[in-house]
């Protein structure tokens, strides 16, 4: 859904609305998700983190929608996207390390990225710089749109996975590796059992890595056949 600001009301302003702006909804935004999860935002939150009255937020922001894709817009348009190199996996692994960086400062709000469609320039920027990538390999606009949903897939989820995994994902302490490990080696699955030192780990770092390196590899492979039948 695209956001869009209402036509201010008439009359004397509501408590607090003159010292309202854009973004400091969008950092209140932020604190209720971080503090009580995504499911927690409204007008009335938001508007308990700032101090006003919530009726003055609707000169800003339309409602609960308006409040979360004030949100992803904030999170996608201030990504700091990497100058292009010529190399097409060098240039789409630094798309996906800045979108990273810039996710993990907010976790709690990386699934809104999945869920709110935006039609602003900043919130399409992530879009745009990753289809002009697509674009200078040679790839025709049907292709070029596969193959970035094939990416963000891969980026979004490989995210997701690391904000919200539990301990069924592994663990990065060394007594959550050892009791996870037990569990999995008890639980008489030849197969788990094996892989069982490696189940009980998770290195975010280590998995962000294969899991763009694999999706990237793929991505080569398809824009490379597809370059060798034309």
């Amino acid at each position: 859904m695209t956001s869009h600001v209402p036509a201010a009301r008439r009359g004397r302003p509501p408590k607090g609305a003159g010292q309202l702006t854009r973004a400091g909804i969008v950092e209140a935004t932020l604190a209720v998700i971080g503090s009580e999860g995504v499911g927690a935002v409204g007008v009335r939150p938001v508007a308990r983190v700032l101090g006003v009255d919530p009726k003055s937020l609707y000169n800003h922001v339309d409602g609960k929608d308006g409040l979360l894709d004030a949100v992803v817009e904030h999170l996608l348009g201030s990504i700091e996207l990497p100058s292009r190199s010529g190399d097409l996996r060098v240039d789409l692994r630094a798309i996906a390390d800045a979108f990273r960086r810039r996710a993990l400062l907010h976790p709690s709000a990386a699934v809104l990225v999945l869920t709110r469609q935006l039609g602003s320039i900043e919130g399409l920027a992530p879009t745009q710089a990753v289809l002009e990538v697509l674009h200078a390999a040679g790839c025709r606009p049907e292709q070029a749109v596969h193959l970035l949903r094939t990416v963000l897939a891969t980026l979004v989820g490989t995210l997701l996975r690391e904000v919200n995994a539990g301990p069924a994902y592994g663990t990065d302490d060394i007594p959550g590796i050892a009791a996870r490990r037990a569990t999995l080696e008890q639980s008489g699955l030849p197969a788990v059992v094996e892989a069982a030192p490696y189940l009980a780990r998770f290195d975010s770092q280590a998995e962000f890595d294969f899991a763009m390196d694999l999706a990237l590899d793929a991505l080569v492979a398809r824009i490379d056949a597809s370059a060798s039948n034309s």
